[in-house]
């Protein structure tokens, strides 16, 4: 075995018994002195003959890790941030699932010159090169079917690195799938509106008034329209979905920690920029020039993303004994479940990854997946079926429902539309962490995604 013995996690702390598969964690050393944490989690099928999968959290600048311990990793944290229970739908029953911290700065990763400052374009490089010294450290998985997948702000992270890996013949790219992801801004922008109103958000008032004052022959903009009229009622529906206590990763969930009706505090920072796009509406720079300077005076306050409860995580991860069993670097951050620094300071490059997706789908040979809880309203997924659609693949099986096992019996899982080599599919009554909301139905979909099995 290759393996770097230094990096094999040997004990961890919180699990009654340890696991019976091997795991490691350690650093993925990266351009310009920079060390991207890693977790890999072995297959608990087959090692040698199991895909490796990589996952990306989003934000940006939220860690991967709260992927492993909250939704689909082998072992999830209790509430006590204490105990680890494991997971009987985790990921890693079928596949090597690799869970990278990225960009520096993000989680237990970071710079020797403690530069967080990066953009779109630099962080695929970046996880571009930390897979390749990866597969240095781990020649064993180099001829591995690899899929990357992720979620979130991973919409812009996994198809920019796939642009890369699909040029490297040396790597064994199967696919990708990502999750709850940011493709469009403009498409996510437009449709939460229509989710809004049709979740009955909105009322007929606003909905009036946003037909008068956004609409014309047949069509509405409510991300680029110069109208002012327009611009408040936008502005009011941005207030209804992401100021007024509702759980914007989960209409239907209750929000952990109760509702804080407070219009700007250091909690709150970041609230509307991590998975969402307003923030970088024009009708919000002055919103998001109040928060920059918030942020610059209160540089160590921890920031959950809105109505999430990250404390058992960040206890945990934050243990001296559990640092140590995951061998992380005296020169590391305390662990938080989303950087403010790296989210305030990122450079969105990409408006819009069309390009990305044209390019994989033209190849001809890989497998791709997108895929939406449905009563999210971060990336919700009418953005995401517009923007596979408008992509314009050949069908190859119309919108139907796709049927899961559960201890009810045969489910709908939600529904599905096959193209050619890609499709789009819906988790029914999930948000935007579908693996924690619906672990059955995500490993069902996962199972089917790389073991190329119809939905």
């Amino acid at each position: 075995m290759a393996a770097p013995a230094a990096d094999e996690v040997t004990f961890l702390p919180g699990l009654q018994k340890q696991a019976s598969f091997r795991h490691f964690s350690g650093y993925l050393n990266v351009a310009d002195g920079k060390h991207l944490h890693y977790w890999l989690v072995e297959s608990q099928s087959d090692p040698s003959s199991d895909p490796l999968v990589l996952w990306l959290n989003g934000g940006p600048g939220c860690s991967s890790l709260d992927g492993l311990l909250t939704e689909h990793g082998p072992y999830l944290i209790q509430d006590d941030g204490e105990t680890l229970q494991y997971n009987p739908y985790s990921w890693n029953k079928i596949a090597n699932m690799l869970y990278l911290e990225s960009p520096a700065g993000v989680g237990f990763s970071y710079s020797d010159d403690k530069n967080y400052v990066t953009n779109d374009t630099e962080v695929s490089m970046n996880n571009y090169l930390a897979l390749k010294e990866f597969f240095r450290l781990f020649p064993e998985f180099s001829k591995s079917e690899l899929f990357l997948t992720g979620e979130s702000y991973g919409g812009i992270y996994i198809p920019t690195l796939a642009e890369r890996v699909m040029e490297d013949a040396t790597l064994n790219l199967q696919g990708i799938a990502v999750g709850n992801g940011m493709a469009s801004y403009e498409m996510n922008d437009n449709s939460l509106v229509y989710f809004a109103y049709y979740h009955g958000l909105l009322g007929n008032h606003l909905w009036s008034a946003l037909q008068t004052f956004c609409c014309g022959e047949g069509t509405c903009d409510f991300y680029g329209n110069e109208n002012k009229n327009c611009s408040a009622a936008v502005a009011d529906v941005q207030t209804i979905v992401y100021s007024s206590g509702l759980n914007m990763y989960n209409l239907y969930a209750p929000c952990p920690g109760g509702v804080q009706r407070v219009s700007i505090d250091e909690r709150q920072l970041v609230i509307r920029d991590l998975g969402n796009s307003f923030i970088n509406h024009p009708s919000t720079r002055l919103w998001s020039q109040k928060l920059r300077g918030l942020a610059s005076r209160h540089p160590s306050v921890r920031l959950d993303p809105p109505c999430t409860n990250s404390t058992p995580s960040f206890l945990y991860l934050n243990n001296k004994f559990v640092r140590t069993a995951l061998h992380i670097s005296p020169k590391a951050l305390d662990w938080v479940i989303c950087s403010s620094e790296v989210n305030l300071n990122y450079g969105r490059l990409y408006m819009d990854v069309r390009k990305q997706y044209l390019k994989l789908l033209s190849a001809l040979k890989y497998r791709v997946l997108v895929y939406n809880g449905d009563v999210d309203m971060a990336c919700n997924f009418m953005g995401g079926e517009w923007f596979v659609e408008s992509l314009q693949q050949q069908v190859e099986v119309q919108r139907r429902p796709w049927l899961f096992n559960d201890v009810n019996g045969r489910q709908v899982g939600g529904f599905v539309k096959e193209f050619d080599n890609i499709a789009f599919l819906t988790v029914k009554g999930s948000g935007h962490m579908v693996p924690t909301d619906k672990p059955i139905a995500a490993f069902a979909m996962f199972s089917r995604f790389i073991k190329r099995q119809p939905y």
